[in-house]
């Protein structure tokens, strides 16, 4: 059996990785995370379409009773195919070496994943717990950010607009009142958010106790490495219909029945606060531009996961720098990522390999990564992912 350690002899401190689909129950796919047509419900009707693809992850995947024990979990695979193990594995072994003594000392794993979400409608206004609550069903709260690639958003789907927060006129006790009401039908949760017309190439950032109702496009998403969640609408665009459960996902058994609980899960200022869009909005800012590539800062105004956006123009070399280890997917483009074939590929089956994702360990990001663009007429594109990067200045 190939050691850990070989893996990162193979690729220079660059991992391969595996594709990682993700179902929910609750979601509809939207299918354009390049699944075949095919193998969006290969899992079974009772686990739901396959509407997620998680990237860099060592955070198993909370979908309820039964759930494989590696769900939502990157593997590393190596160059042939032959060879896999967990990413999350590779890290409890060998620590530093992948993601650096920072990260860690500080939180002894890998603290972020990210992923596309990709749903053909609306999800329901529901909430991520602040560390307080999460860690009262053991786990740890959950900021998180978003942008919207245009290569991956061919179409809006039913609904491209996303509700967040609260009217900053709304009231307490009319909250409370909706989530009382979950089992009754509409709830009308939604009577009391504004919703936003969705650009592309532009994010927004979500902390932890703020309600959001995700726009129907499929979604880049970095955060932090939980997967806590409460979904406080009950009916959603079309009469679809939340499972009461999702009400109390996450909830201390001893709290469930209790609304003041749910309630105080809100961070009631961020919500209402007057200001939502100019505070969580985000342009992409560019940290770096010469005749060869543009590399940008997507995601960054959260300290504890962070994304930027990579291109390299057609025919161009480039060594890149990276004061972090970092995940990537490939958007767009075809080309050498140091040792390793990169490409976007059309269409994948489930569980076939890919050459589109990898992890960068801090070493191999601080040294530089030399890209190459093989293609006469197209940009190469990658989305980075990072958990803290002491490169975000702002």
């Amino acid at each position: 059996m190939v050691k850990k350690i070989d893996f990162l002899i193979e690729g220079d401190g660059v991992l391969r990785l595996k594709p990682t689909w993700v179902p929910r129950s609750f979601c509809r796919p939207g299918k354009r995370i390049k699944l075949h047509p095919d193998d969006y419900y290969v899992l079974g009707l009772e686990k739901g379409g396959i509407d997620e693809r998680w990237f860099a992850s060592t955070t198993w995947a909370e979908n309820g009773p039964g759930t494989p024990e590696d769900e939502g979990l990157s593997y590393v695979v190596s160059a042939d195919g032959k060879e896999q193990v967990l990413l999350r594995d590779m890290v409890d072994e060998l620590k530093g070496e992948i993601i650096g003594e920072n990260l860690w000392n500080k939180y002894r794993k890998w603290p972020m994943f990210s992923k596309f979400f990709d749903n053909a409608g609306p999800l329901p206004h529901h909430i991520h717990h602040r560390d307080e609550h999460a860690k009262r069903v053991g786990c740890d709260g959950k900021p998180e950010m978003y942008f919207f690639p245009a290569q991956m958003n061919n179409y809006g789907a039913e609904f491209p607009y996303t509700f967040f927060g609260l009217n900053p006129d709304c009231k307490k006790e009319d909250i409370k009142k909706c989530l009382e009401n979950f089992a009754k039908g509409d709830n009308h949760l939604l009577d009391y958010s504004q919703a936003y017309n969705i650009e592309l190439d532009t994010g927004w950032d979500v902390p932890p106790g703020v309600l959001h109702a995700p726009a129907s496009l499929c979604t880049y998403e970095p955060q932090f490495a939980s997967d806590v969640y409460a979904m406080y609408q009950s009916v959603l665009l079309g009469g679809h219909c939340v499972p009461e459960d999702l009400l109390w996902k996450n909830c201390p058994p001893e709290e469930k029945g209790n609304f003041d609980y749910l309630m105080d899960v809100i961070d009631w200022e961020a919500n209402v606060d007057p200001k939502f869009k100019e505070h969580r909005f985000m342009r992409p800012i560019v940290d770096e531009e010469d005749d060869k590539h543009k590399e940008e800062w997507i995601c960054y105004k959260s300290k504890l996961a962070c994304a930027k956006r990579l291109t390299v123009y057609p025919g161009q070399t480039v060594t890149v720098k990276d004061g972090a280890a970092y995940g990537f997917i490939l958007i767009e483009g075809h080309g050498k990522f140091g040792k390793w074939d990169v490409e976007t590929p059309t269409l994948i089956r489930y569980g076939e390999l890919t050459n589109d994702e990898f992890f960068v360990t801090e070493k191999a990001a601080k040294k530089g990564i030399t890209i190459t663009n093989e293609s006469k007429t197209e940009n190469i594109v990658m989305l980075k992912h990072f958990a803290e990067n002491p490169d975000l200045k702002f």
